[in-house]
C-alpha cells in the first residue's frame, strides 16, 4: 500500500518514513524544503536499503497534489507539513495560518477529489491550551494559548466537521481521520545518521543542547524559571522520535483495518520531565556539561503539560518503549557525528 507523507524531508517525517518502509508500505514525499533537507531522505534509503519517491513542493500548489494523486495509488496520507515553532507563531501569526490551515484545506480537498478520505494529521498537544489538570486526557475541552496551537486547533476542527459533513449530511463514503496530539519529540535515529537539523538558532529544547554542546551555541537559553514546577523550569512531555515514528506507523495500520471517525490520539509517555532535568540526564549521560542560564518566560509557554497516553494503548496497541537516557544519548550521536547537520 502506499502512503503519501507530506512534510516527508522533516524531523518527524523522515523518521516515520523509516519506519513506514520498515513495515514494507509503499512511500511518497511531498515536502517544500522550506526547514528541512533532502539529504534526510537520502539517508532514510540507506538505513532501510529501500526507495522511496520524492517531489519537491508545497501542499498549497493544486496542481502538484493532483499529480501526485492521478500517477500515485495514494490510500493514506500521513500530514506533517506545516509551521511548528510557538515563539515564531507569535510574531508572524498570518504565515502560520496560511501555511497550517489554508494549506491543509488545498491537501483536503485535493484528497477529497482523488477519492482518498483516510489520514493521519500530526496534530499537537497545544491544543490543550493551558491545562486545568493533569495528565491529559483526549476528551479535555480544547483550546490554545497561541497561532501554532489554534492551527493546529483550527485543523482539528475542520476534520471534524468534515467527516460529519459526510457521514450525517450527505450520507457519503465518510472521511476516517486519526488526529495524533503528540507532545515533546526529541531523539534521533540509533544510527547517527538522520536527527533534527533546525534552520537558524533552533526553537526546540533538545537541538539547543546538543548545539551547545557540540560548541555551535555558547549557552542554553532557559525560559523561564519561576513557574509553579519541581524547579522552577518548565514540564514537558519528552517522546522519543522512534517511539513517535512508530505510532505514526500503528495509525496507518488501524486505519488500513477500517478504524473509523475522526480519534484523537495522544502520543507521550505520560510522565513530565522539566527543562533542567533534561539538561542534567544530557550530561551525565554524555559527559558533556551544558551552560546556561535562565531568561524571562517566552510568550505562548504553559508551565507543564504531560499526556495520558491511554487510548494509544487500547486503540492502536501502542506505548512508548525508549526513556530519557535513550532520546539523550541518540540526540548527542547524531549531533556529535554530524556537528553541521546535514551540510
Amino acid at each position: 500500500m502506499t502512503v503519501l507523507v507530506t512534510g516527508g524531508a522533516g524531523y518527524l517525517g523522515s523518521h516515520t518514513c523509516i519506519e513506514l518502509l520498515n513495515a514494507d508500505f509503499n512511500v511518497v514525499v511531498l515536502d517544500n524544503l522550506s526547514n528541512s533537507n533532502i539529504e534526510s531522505l537520502n539517508r532514510v534509503s540507506k538505513i532501510t536499503n529501500k526507495s522511496l519517491h520524492f517531489i519537491e513542493g508545497d501542499i498549497r500548489d493544486r496542481d502538484i497534489l493532483q499529480k501526485i494523486f492521478t500517477e500515485n495509488d495514494i490510500k493514506i496520507v500521513i500530514h506533517f507539513a506545516g509551521l511548528k515553532a510557538v515563539g515564531e507563531s507569535c510574531e508572524v501569526p498570518l504565515n502560520y495560518f496560511d501555511n497550517n490551515v489554508y494549506g491543509s484545506i488545498v491537501l483536503f480537498q485535493e484528497m477529497e477529489k482523488a477519492g482518498i478520505k483516510k489520514m493521519v494529521f500530526s496534530s499537537s498537544a497545544t491544543v490543550y491550551g493551558e491545562p486545568e489538570k493533569l495528565p491529559l486526557t483526549e476528551d479535555m475541552q480544547l483550546s490554545a494559548t497561541n497561532p501554532y496551537g489554534r492551527s493546529k486547533l483550527m485543523i482539528e476542527d475542520i476534520c471534524r466537521d468534515l467527516e460529519v459533513s459526510d457521514s450525517i449530511i450527505k450520507n457519503n463514503c465518510p472521511w476516517a481521520i486519526t488526529l495524533l496530539r503528540y507532545f515533546n519529540p526529541v531523539g534521533a535515529h540509533e544510527s547517527g545518521l538522520i536527527g533534527e537539523d533546525p534552520n537558524g538558532i533552533p526553537n526546540n529544547l533538545m537541538p539547543f543542547i546538543s548545539q551547545v554542546a557540540v560548541g555551535k551555541i555558547k549557552q542554553l537559553k532557559v525560559f523561564g524559571g519561576d513557574y509553579d514546577t519541581v524547579d522552577g523550569t518548565g514540564v514537558r512531555d519528552y517522546i522519543h522520535v522512534v517511539d513517535l515514528a512508530r505510532g505514526h506507523v500503528k495509525a496507518v495500520q488501524a486505519l488500513e483495518n477500517n478504524l473509523k471517525g475522526v480519534t484523537a490520539i495522544n502520543l507521550g509517555t505520560g510522565n513530565g520531565k522539566s527543562v533542567l532535568q533534561l539538561v542534567k540526564a544530557f550530561e551525565q549521560q554524555n559527559n558533556k556539561q551544558i551552560p546556561y542560564e535562565i531568561v524571562g518566560r517566552r510568550a505562548g509557554d504553559v508551565a507543564a503539560c504531560f499526556a495520558s497516553a491511554e487510548r494509544a494503548q487500547s486503540i492502536l496497541g501502542w506505548k512508548a518503549e525508549l526513556d530519557v537516557n535513550a532520546m539523550v544519548k541518540d540526540t548527542w550521536r547524531w549531533q556529535s557525528n554530524n556537528p553541521d547537520g546535514y551540510c
